[in-house]
């Protein structure tokens, strides 16, 4: 499986991970969800204003939020010849996400592993909003996380 990542930052964020530690997460993301196909994500990073405007056009919340996966909704006859599937774009807002890691007591690093992988398994189509669905969902990030050397991120404080 050959994975393209772009990555965008519209961000001033003082801290972001480096690329291949981006691409080392999501492809263990895709593994781990049985995909195995070759695929292209593009990344986001945004404002907290952009991130608050996306997240009210879309989800009719008037709110900066963490993160937002867009799935890409392509036809077999494009994705063909293209030689690989886009799945779509995750927005990421770093300043959202670092001050989250601040409270809830984890590592940037870790933090930005999880967002990463919630945000691809939405791609593929997981959800949270029905309780089996979310529990389907966290027990894969949990799975994702653990074999990128991370604790699980809904019950453990990281220093």
């Amino acid at each position: 499986m050959n994975v393209t990542i772009d990555i965008l930052n519209d961000s001033d964020s003082r801290w972001l991970p480096n690329p291949d530690d981006c691409q080392t997460w999501i492809t263990s993301a895709l593994a781990a969800a049985s995909y195995n196909e070759d695929c292209g994500i593009s990344l986001k990073y945004v404002s907290e204003a952009e991130s608050g405007e996306l997240n009210e056009s879309y989800r009719s919340k008037a709110s900066a939020t963490n993160v937002l996966s867009f799935p890409a909704d392509i036809p077999e006859e494009i994705t063909s010849q293209l030689g690989y599937r886009p799945l779509g774009d995750i927005v990421i807002c770093p300043d959202v996400l670092e001050a989250e890691a601040m409270a809830q007591g984890k590592t940037l690093i870790a933090h930005w592993t999880h967002l990463l992988t919630h945000g691809v398994l939405h791609l593929l189509g997981y959800e949270h909003e029905e309780e089996e669905e979310a529990e389907q969902m966290e027990a894969l990030e949990i799975l994702i996380l653990k074999n990128n050397g991370f604790e699980n991120p809904y019950t453990t404080k990281q220093s």
